[in-house]
C-alpha cells in the first residue's frame, strides 16, 4: 500500500468511523475497487480504528478522567451520587463489552473470511441502512446511560457483536440498540463511542503479531494513515452527536442504500 492510498483510506476511516455506515465496509469495498492487496486489510484497518480510537479518548477526554475518579471515590462527599452513577455507567460499558466478547469469540473466524467477500460487504451496507433508517423513529423516553439496567446493556452489547462482520456499522448497531431501549439520544452517542475503547482494545491485541510483521515502510504508511484517521474523527464526533439530537440519521441510511446497491451492481458486472 502507497503513502497516498494509506493518506486516503485514513481519511475515508475517520470520515466513516463515526458516521453510521461502516467504515471497515468501506475501507474493505475501496481497497476491491483500487486493487489494494486482501492480505494487508485487517492490519492496516486496526491502525486506522486506533487513529479514531485516539479521537475518542481525546474529545471525551473529561468525561473519561471522572469515569476513572469515580472508580477509587466511594467517601460520602457531596459527589457522591454522581460517582455512584459513572460507577454504574462504567458496570453496563463491561456487561455490553462482555457480551460484544462472547459473540466475537462465536463468531468471530467469520469476520476474517467476509474481509475477502465485497459482495456480501455491499449487501451489508444495505442492511446498515435500514437499522440507521429505522433508529431515526425510536422514541427518546429520556433514560440516562446510568439508568439503563441490565437486559438493556446486553442488548447493546448484542449489537455491537453483530457489527464485527464489516458492512455492519458498529456505530449504526449500537445507537440504534441505544436509543430502542429509550436512552437519551446525547447519552446514547456517548455510550456508542465509550464502548468503542474496549472494542478497538481487543481487536488490535489479537492482531499483535501481524503488526509485529510490517516492514519500516509499510509502518509509515500505515502511521501515516493512522494520523489523518485521528484528524478526521475527532472533526466528526460533534457533528454525529448533534445529528443524533435531531433524528437526523435517515440521511446516512439513504447514501448506505446507494452505496451498496452500487458496489453490488459493479461488482456483479466484474469490477
Amino acid at each position: 500500500m502507497s503513502l497516498i492510498q494509506a493518506i486516503l483510506m485514513g481519511i475515508l476511516q475517520g470520515l466513516t468511523e463515526f458516521i453510521p455506515v461502516s467504515s471497515s465496509g468501506h475501507l474493505v469495498l475501496a481497497q476491491h475497487f483500487f486493487g489494494i492487496g486482501d492480505n494487508e486489510n485487517i492490519v492496516f484497518e486496526l491502525f486506522m480504528h486506533l487513529g479514531t480510537l485516539l479521537a475518542v479518548l481525546v474529545f471525551f477526554r473529561k468525561t473519561i478522567w471522572e469515569l476513572i475518579k469515580s472508580v477509587f471515590s466511594w467517601s460520602n462527599t457531596v459527589n457522591r451520587e454522581q460517582h455512584r452513577k459513572n460507577r454504574t455507567l462504567i458496570y453496563y460499558l463491561i456487561i455490553s463489552t462482555l457480551v460484544t466478547g462472547v459473540i466475537y469469540l462465536l463468531f468471530g473466524t467469520y469476520e476474517e473470511a467476509i474481509f475477502a467477500m465485497p459482495m456480501v460487504v455491499a449487501i451489508f451496507l444495505i442492511v446498515t441502512g435500514i437499522i440507521v433508517y429505522v433508529s431515526d423513529y425510536f422514541i427518546d423516553k429520556g433514560i440516562p446511560a446510568s439508568n439503563i439496567g441490565f437486559l438493556r446493556a446486553v442488548l447493546i452489547g448484542i449489537g455491537q457483536g453483530i457489527a464485527i462482520m464489516p458492512g455492519i456499522s458498529r456505530s449504526g448497531t449500537t445507537i440504534a440498540c441505544s436509543l430502542a431501549t429509550g436512552m437519551k439520544r446525547k447519552d446514547a452517542a456517548q455510550y456508542s463511542f465509550l464502548l468503542s475503547i474496549p472494542a478497538i482494545l481487543a481487536g488490535t491485541f489479537s492482531q499483535y503479531e501481524g503488526f509485529a510483521k510490517l516492514e519500516t515502510q509499510q509502518l509509515l504508511n500505515y502511521f501515516a494513515g493512522f494520523v489523518c484517521s485521528f484528524l478526521v474523527g475527532y472533526l466528526v464526533i460533534a457533528f454525529l452527536i448533534r445529528l443524533i439530537e435531531v433524528s437526523r440519521l435517515k440521511y446516512f441510511a439513504v447514501y448506505c442504500f446507494v452505496i451498496g446497491s452500487l458496489s453490488i451492481v459493479l461488482i456483479a458486472l466484474g469490477y
